[in-house]
């Protein structure tokens, strides 16, 4: 695996022990862009935008919040691209009410942001700290105010450190300390925010913070994987349960990063179509079968062994209200022989566009795993949480006039109304991101958002994509090219 490859570039594994996945795969290249009979969205799809807390908050040590596993990370020589940390990031734990203002001024009606575990349980468990969910209680009441919506996401990365020294996701203990964590969220907040996701991008995190090493907590055990993803999902089961215990008319949800798993080559590459279908097995449908069939795929069996409970595909399988699907790019993989895995980054198509990342950008991917959803499992209710673009990497300041911004937001939004139009229920997009964060383990070499920050000064700057994104929010229009 490339060194510096971050938590959107979901495109392939390279890691020991994965040799069993291998079936028919997806190889389909086809065009990128989307046909769409109307360009008009309904006037009840909900348009957002989406952050996460240790990307933005800053302020690690105030009002009693505990260290989680990025704080260790951060602080390993040669894990952070450049060098940096988050300990002011965006300041959104002292500014949170410049931010909404910001949403609410795009006419933007919903606002994904995350919780952080470590300020509400510091040790991950045990005595609720009063002062954490203090917080998040003023900062949803500011949304209200503004008559934004409150999307609040329980495990964006950010496991307490606590946790972690005892075994964190890899330890059984841990997916029940999540369900008490999501009671006192739902406790404290419930009767006003009505939105949760319990975890985001599972399988980002079980694979490049479990098996890969490149995220917190850095480890590199290919023996991790099943733990890690059994006792996600076993968690995610119990905090619906312990939400849904709390009575009340929460509407909860999970986000995914769905990725079609594509063999480098194009369709005669057929050699290359059992690594894709590996992929496939491991990022995408490990999680959603266990949720939604209450079943994990034949090909997760070797790594699950020992693992799997009687009882917990039944816990597993609770009720949700909405699926959120986080994309960003294709994945093309490769069959090599030579690796331990016999699992390898292929490349994307000759000539194809790519992002900073060096991924292909490609709208019809986005539709793609629409289809799958809508095909696969019965079609449930679907938002967008994440979907955008960086500017190109480096330590320079932000790109304002950002027309290169508008167009892959419009491209992506084609794709997602012909989803729509195909039958695919998809009731809201959320844009990542808000303001120029700390981009994870590349820091702050990416800007992703529709606010530029001086780091110096911390003033906020729009940006050309942020007017465009508010024509869109506050017609429902989606202008042409």
């Amino acid at each position: 695996m490339d060194n510096g490859i971050s938590r959107r570039a979901l495109g392939a594994l390279a890691a020991g022990g994965m040799a069993s996945l291998g079936l028919g795969g997806c190889d389909r290249v086809g065009p990128t862009e989307a046909t769409i009979r109307s360009r008009q969205f309904p006037k009840d799809f909900v348009w957002g935008v989406a952050t996460a807390a240790f990307q933005t908050e800053g302020s690690p040590a105030a009002d009693g919040r505990g260290p989680s596993i990025w704080d260790t990370f951060e602080k390993q020589p040669g894990r952070i691209k450049d060098g940096s940390n988050a300990d002011v990031a965006t300041d959104s734990y002292r500014r949170y009410a410049e931010d909404v203002d910001l949403i609410a001024g795009a006419g933007l009606k919903a606002f994904r942001f995350s919780i952080a575990w470590s300020r509400v349980l510091p040790t991950g468990a045990g005595t609720v700290n009063a002062a954490g969910l203090d917080h998040y209680e003023r900062l949803v009441d500011a949304c209200l105010a503004k008559g934004v919506t409150p999307y609040a996401t329980l495990f964006h990365w950010d496991l307490p450190q606590a946790l972690q020294d005892k075994g964190g996701w890899s330890a059984r203990d841990t997916a029940k300390s999540f369900a008490e964590y999501a009671a006192a969220v739902a406790g404290r907040l419930g009767d006003r925010l009505k939105h949760v996701i319990t975890l985001n991008e599972p399988a980002v995190h079980a694979v490049f913070g479990h098996v890969l090493g490149e995220q917190a907590p850095g480890l590199k055990d290919i023996a991790l994987l099943g733990p890690t993803t059994h006792h996600m999902n076993l968690g995610q089961g119990l905090a619906i349960q312990a939400l849904r215990a709390g009575g009340g008319d929460l509407r909860i949800g999970t986000t995914q990063a769905l990725q079609p798993c594509r063999a480098s080559g194009g369709p005669l590459a057929f050699w290359n179509r059992p690594a894709a279908d590996g992929l496939d097995a491991l990022w995408n449908r490990a999680w959603l079968d266990p949720l939604l069939k209450g079943t994990y795929p034949a090909l997760m069996d070797e790594f699950l062994e020992g693992h799997v409970r009687d009882g917990d595909l039944k816990l597993i399988r609770q009720p949700i209200d909405f699926l959120g699907v986080n994309y960003y790019a294709p994945a093309y993989v490769k069959l090599d022989m030579a690796s331990p895995s016999h699992i390898a980054v292929g490349s994307p198509p000759r000539g194809a566009e790519l992002d900073a990342f060096g991924r292909q950008i490609d709208p019809s991917g986005l539709a793609e795993v629409l289809e799958m959803v809508r095909r696969d499992y019965g079609n449930p209710p679907v938002l967008i949480t994440e979907n955008g673009c960086s500017d190109a990497f480096g330590d320079g300041p932000a790109v304002i006039d950002d027309g290169f911004r508008c167009q892959y937001l419009r491209r992506h939004l084609e794709a997602v109304k012909s989803a729509m139009e195909a039958g695919s229920q998809v009731g809201g997009y959320f844009t990542w991101t808000l303001i120029d964060n700390w981009e994870w383990d590349i820091g702050y070499t990416a800007k992703f958002g529709l606010v530029a920050m001086d780091r110096a000064t911390g003033v906020r700057t729009p940006k050309t994509s942020y007017g465009w994104f508010k024509g869109v929010a506050t017609t429902g229009l989606l202008p042409p090219a």
